[in-house]
């Protein structure tokens, strides 16, 4: 079996240069923090920072301030349903990225025109758990490509050829000392 080449998005809640520092240039970051208004000064800051290391940034939760920024794209988390952004005139290269726990969510981000759906989680055993086989079964409900989310770690990496995904995301895998 061959491995695959997985696309790796990096969720930030904070601006650390060291860690966006220790990842390739292929690395996705998305700036999603629910905790905090959104300041407007700071996203500036990572985007000028990512663009200048060569990453693609998105920023979560708020399209209108991703377009408005003029920023790589975004991403809708599951607890989203809004559709709003699909009046939205948007670059050439804007992403619309999404996530999901299950069918419902999947035909709710299809439905906002993702490009690509997060689903978690493969294996963090959390109340969202749905592990390889549940996964597999999943990614075959729908004709978006997906993307495994939830619990990865390096050893768990080589599953991850297992299952239907283009790619992978993470918090903790990212923040090693070494990076992937």
């Amino acid at each position: 079996m061959h491995n695959k080449i997985l696309k790796k998005y990096y969720f930030i809640n904070k601006f650390n240069q060291s860690h966006i520092d220790k990842q390739d240039q292929e690395t996705t970051i998305i700036y999603r923090n629910y905790d905090q208004d959104i300041d407007e000064k700071l996203i500036l800051r990572i985007k000028s920072y990512c663009k200048k290391r060569g990453h693609k940034f998105l920023l979560s939760n708020n399209i209108k301030l991703a377009i408005k920024l003029n920023l790589n794209g975004a991403y809708i988390p599951s607890f989203n349903n809004d559709k709003k952004h699909l009046s939205y005139s948007f670059k050439k290269n804007f992403i619309i990225l999404g996530s999901a726990h299950n069918v419902f969510e999947i035909r709710n981000k299809e439905s906002q025109n993702v490009k690509a759906i997060f689903l978690s989680s493969i294996f963090k055993k959390n109340k969202n758990f749905l592990g390889i086989n549940r996964f597999k079964f999943l990614s075959r409900l729908s004709k978006k490509p997906f993307i495994a989310l939830g619990g990865i770690s390096k050893t768990s990496l080589k599953k991850l050829n297992l299952v239907n995904c283009i790619g992978f995301a993470g918090i903790s895998f990212f923040e090693q000392k070494k990076g992937p």
